[in-house]
């Protein structure tokens, strides 16, 4: 498993228990709002879990241009401390 998969696995993860949706509509192209029917709420709240399992930063600015599941991923693989 690389460190791609392994990040979208647990993104995946918390998705599912913060937005309580089917793990099998949780894709990388899926979009938040519109697939995974996440209101500003619920991408507060998941933004929040993100920082805490990956202890990132973001920004409100940068959290504005997440959109996706493959933004997530993205943004940790590019902001995650080795």
């Amino acid at each position: 498993m690389t460190d791609n998969d392994n990040i979208f696995k647990r993104v995946q993860n918390i998705i599912q228990k913060t937005l309580e949706v089917d793990e099998k509509l949780i894709t990388l192209e899926a979009s938040l709002q519109t697939d995974l029917q996440a209101d500003s709420l619920d991408i507060v709240e998941l933004v929040m879990a993100i920082k805490e399992e990956f202890a990132l930063e973001i920004e409100d600015d940068e959290s504005q241009n997440i959109n996706t599941v493959k933004d997530i991923v993205n943004y940790i693989e590019n902001n995650e401390a080795d």
